[in-house]
C-alpha cells in the first residue's frame, strides 16, 4: 500500500534525514568506514591518484591516525604482505576486531601475490594478529577486492565473503575459511555479478550521464564494475550483493557458497533475483531487524528495504555527493560522502571533486520516509 498524504513526509526536493557530520576530510577521498563497539572510527582510503599518507586512519580528537601505525601503512611494493597496499573497506565483525581488506591494487594495476589479502587487527592491542593472502587463482590478475562480510557462526572461525568488482576482468565472490585461511571463488562471472550495458542501464548523478570518460576527446564507455555491495541477512542464510553498475539485488544461498562439495552450477541455482531496488548502488549494510540499507548514488540519498520488499529513504541530502559505504553502529547509520563521479575517469580527465569530503551519520530509526510497498 503506497503511504497516503498524511504519512508521506517532506516533498523530495527538501532533504530528508538529520544528517550529523562526523568528519570533514581534506585530505585522499575516503571510501569505507566502520566503527566498533566502544566508538571507535576507522576510514580508509584507495590510492587512486591522490596523495595517500595513509591508506587505513582512525579517527581520534579531529584527527585522522595512520592505523595501526605507520608501517602497516608503509608498503615496500605492490606485493608486500605485512603493510597495506591500497585498502578500499574496512570492518569491525561482530567480535569486535577491525579487518582490513587490501585490493593489493593501486590505481587499478594488476595484482601480485601478497597483496590482495585481509588482514585482522586486535584492538584491545592495537596490533594485526591475522593475514590472511590469496593465491592467484582466488585473486586474479585482474581481481578488484571491494567490500567484505563476516559469519562467525559458520566454521570454527567463522567466514567471510568479499566482492570482486573487477571493471577488466571476471566478477564474483570470494569465501574464506576464517581459520585456515582457505578461499574460493563463488559465481565466478556469474550474470549477476557483472555490470549493466548502456542497454538495460545509463546511471544519471548530478544531472549527468555517469560514465568512463577518461579523455577529453574520447569514446565514453559504460562503467563496467561488477559485484561491490555485500551485506549479510539477519539469520545469516541469504548475501545479497549488487554490481555497481545495476539496480537490481540479488542473494545466494551461504550454505552453498561455503560447502566445498557442491559445483558451481549447484551454487548458481542458488541465486535469487531480488528485484528492481530503484537505485543503483555502491553500498549495503544490514541490521539486526534484518533491514537492508542501500546507497543511492543518483538521487544523494540512502534507503532502506525491510524483509517485506517495502523501500524507506533513511537520508536524503545534496550534501550525500556519491554516498559510498555504509556502517551500523549503536543505532546509527554512518556513511562517507566522497563525490567519487566527480573523478577525471569519468569527467573526461577534469578533477570536479571538491574538498572536504565527509563523513555524516543519521540515526536509523527516526521517522524515514516510506517509498511504496
Amino acid at each position: 500500500m503506497t503511504a497516503g498524504a498524511d504519512d508521506a513526509g517532506p516533498p523530495a526536493a527538501e532533504p530528508v534525514g538529520d544528517l550529523e557530520l562526523v568528519h570533514a576530510f581534506d585530505g585522499p577521498m575516503p571510501t569505507g568506514v566502520t566503527v566498533s563497539r566502544s566508538g571507535r572510527v576507522f576510514v580508509n582510503y584507495p590510492k587512486w591518484g591522490d596523495e595517500v599518507p595513509a591508506t587505513v586512519t582512525e579517527l581520534r580528537d579531529g584527527r585522522a591516525v595512520p592505523y595501526p601505525g605507520e608501517e602497516w601503512n608503509a608498503p615496500a611494493g605492490d606485493d608486500d604482505r605485512t603493510a597495506f597496499v591500497s585498502v578500499q573497506s574496512v570492518v569491525v565483525d561482530p567480535a569486535d576486531r577491525l579487518w582490513v581488506l587490501d585490493t593489493g591494487s593501486p590505481m587499478f594495476r594488476p595484482t601480485q601475490p601478497g597483496g590482495p589479502k585481509l588482514v585482522c587487527v586486535d584492538l584491545s592491542r592495537d596490533e594485526v594478529v591475522q593475514v590472511v593472502t590469496f593465491d592467484p587463482d582466488v585473486a586474479l590478475p585482474s581481481t578488484y577486492l571491494n567490500d567484505v562480510r563476516f559469519d562467525l557462526r559458520r566454521g570454527e572461525a567463522g567466514t567471510a565473503f568479499i566482492t570482486d568488482s573487477s571493471d577488466s576482468g571476471p566478477n564474483g565472490l570470494i569465501v574464506v575459511d576464517l581459520a585456515t585461511g582457505d578461499a574460493w571463488r563463488r559465481l565466478h562471472d556469474h550474470p549477476s555479478t557483472k555490470a549493466l550495458g548502456w542497454d538495460d542501464l545509463r546511471p544519471v548523478v548530478e544531472g549527468r550521464p555517469f560514465v568512463q570518460a577518461p579523455d577529453p576527446e574520447g569514446d565514453a564507455q559504460p562503467v563496467a564494475m561488477g559485484a561491490d555491495g555485500i551485506a549479510i541477512s539477519a539469520d545469516g542464510e541469504r548475501l545479497y550483493y549488487c554490481p555497481l553498475a545495476s539496480r537490481r539485488l540479488w542473494s545466494v544461498s551461504v550454505d552453498a557458497l561455503v560447502d566445498r562439495d557442491l559445483d558451481d552450477d549447484a551454487v548458481a541455482a542458488t541465486v535469487v533475483d531480488e528485484g528492481d531496488k530503484g537505485t543503483a548502488s555502491d553500498g549495503l549494510e544490514t541490521d539486526d531487524a534484518g533491514r537492508l540499507y542501500l546507497t543511492a548514488y543518483e538521487q544523494d540519498a540512502v534507503l532502506r528495504r525491510l524483509p517485506d520488499g517495502t523501500l524507506e529513504t533513511v537520508a536524503h541530502d545534496p550534501r550525500l555527493l556519491w554516498p559510498d559505504t555504509m556502517s551500523v553502529a549503536d543505532g546509527w547509520l554512518y556513511v562517507t560522502a566522497n563525490q567519487l563521479h566527480r573523478q577525471p575517469t569519468y569527467q573526461r580527465g577534469q578533477d570536479l571533486r571538491r574538498k572536504p569530503y565527509a563523513l555524516f551519520r543519521v540515526r536509523i530509526d527516526a521517522g524515514p520516509v516510506r517509498l511504496g510497498g
